[in-house]
């Protein structure tokens, strides 16, 4: 977090000094340009006046009068005749003219007009007034010290200074103050999340505002309690899994060694190794289905798409189970049904339906029925397998989806089941992009829909 805390702070001290000197060079050349026109301008209007008074009563007097208004003051003027020589000034020292009058002498001005000079570098602004009354004729030159203007330059560079040192000020207080809102909570998700990486899933993020920083905290909160789950699914399919590999590896070992015996009669022997077998069997399909749902987690499956017949296809399912059903005494029955085009990968769609067959002849009892239906509701293909089985509690129906999830722990033995058959279902049929759903009551049995 320090480093974003720097990264914070220099951004935003480089981004304030960038628009901070920009703005102070602008304004304190605006100013100053200001200043400079409205001495220029005070300078040609001052000396306009006295040249109008001069034609107007060119005399001794006046000419003394205009002098003596000039005199002490940050504004000089001189006086001069039509060859340039100075008549009379109000200047302490009358060499400061000789580089203006230089000027004059080689380019008489016809109008007024301020001469062009660099008040950072000179010590008046000069202005020139030409006359011309009763034959005589000459300037009157105006000049006005630039020791004011230099004087508010000095006075704009230390308020700007100081404006830019408080700014600056301001800023860092700003920053701690931003970095403190900001960058706390972050230090605490950083936190959070070294947590949930050592295993630690019970974090405690605030309640941020609705905002990015918010929906951040809300993500991690999410984060965490998903892999708690995950965790605890984990371990409980772990533990599940390692049961039911258990117990036909156990029964293999022991079966095995009583069939080594050599005691045995042949018929007993045949029977301890049509036990193993049978636990061979139930190994296989554990590990096959383990292997299935591995790979749908992973996505590593494909889901290839064709159109084939409803009615064949049903019908062909019905006939490779019937066998299995006639031997427990349950009736298999297809509810009739007009024939449509199915849309989906058949070899996953035959896995789904032999997967609901053998959840119903595992849970139903001799002689009741179990019937296949299909049809099509609007644009979906609907396939149903209905049962009168012993049926599902309410409470169970939402999690029997879940992989290595029993109803009934204690019987699962008895009914071959190792709870995969409909995770399996269900991870096929959303991978065609269906859903599926259970209706069920205890005692009398459990309709699974498929919708596709």
């Amino acid at each position: 977090m320090n480093k974003i805390s720097t990264k914070l702070a220099a951004s935003f001290i480089i981004s304030f000094l960038i628009m901070d000197t920009l703005l102070m060079v602008y304004l304190h050349q605006t100013i100053t340009h200001a200043r400079v026109d409205e001495e220029l301008d005070r300078l040609l209007k001052t000396g306009s006046n006295h040249r109008n008074v001069l034609e107007d009563n060119y005399t001794p007097t006046t000419l003394h009068h205009i002098i003596l208004m000039e005199s002490g003051g940050e504004r000089d003027v001189a006086i001069l005749d039509d060859a340039g020589n100075v008549m009379q000034h109000s200047l302490e020292n009358e060499e400061v003219l000789a580089p203006y009058l230089k000027e004059l002498k080689e380019e008489k001005p016809t109008k007024d007009m301020i001469l062009p000079v660099d008040w950072k570098q000179s010590t008046y602004l000069v202005s020139v007034h030409p006359y011309q009354v009763a034959g005589n004729t000459g300037a009157l030159v105006m000049l006005q010290s630039t020791i004011p203007i230099r004087q508010l330059v000095h006075r704009l560079n230390i308020h700007f200074i100081l404006a830019g040192g408080g700014g600056i000020v301001i800023l860092l207080v700003v920053y701690l103050l931003l970095s403190k809102w900001l960058t706390r909570p972050l230090i605490r998700m950083k936190e959070a999340t070294e947590q949930i990486s050592e295993g630690f899933y019970d974090v405690d993020l605030p309640n941020l505002s609705n905002d990015e920083l918010g929906e951040l905290a809300a993500a991690i909160r999410k984060l965490s309690t998903d892999l708690s789950r995950i965790k605890r699914e984990r371990n409980e399919f772990l533990a599940s899994v390692s049961h039911e590999m258990g117990t036909p590896l156990t029964y293999l070992i022991g079966y095995a060694k009583v069939a080594q015996r050599t005691e045995l009669k042949d018929t007993e022997r045949f029977n301890y190794l049509s036990i193993i077998e049978e636990e061979a069997e139930r190994l296989k399909t554990l590990v096959k289905n383990l292997m299935d749902l591995s790979q749908m987690d992973e996505m590593t499956f494909t889901v290839t798409k064709s159109e084939f017949s409803s009615a064949g296809f049903i019908r062909d399912i019905v006939q490779l189970v019937q066998p299995s059903f006639d031997m427990k005494g349950i009736t298999l029955q297809i509810e009739p049904f007009d024939d449509f085009t199915l849309v989906a990968d058949r070899m996953r769609l035959e896995q789904i339906i032999l997967n609901l067959l053998d959840n119903a002849l595992h849970y139903s009892e001799s002689g009741t029925p179990v019937t296949v239906r299909a049809f099509q509701d609007k644009k979906q293909a609907v396939l149903q397998v209905e049962d009168n089985g012993c049926g599902i509690p309410v409470e169970n129906q939402q999690q029997i989806f879940e992989k290595l999830y029993r109803v009934e722990k204690s019987r699962s033995r008895s009914f071959g089941g190792a709870g995969l058959g409909l995770a399996i279902v269900k991870e096929l049929t959303e991978a065609h992009g269906g859903r599926i759903n259970v209706q069920s009551e205890p005692g009398k049995g459990s309709t699974f829909t498929i919708r596709l």
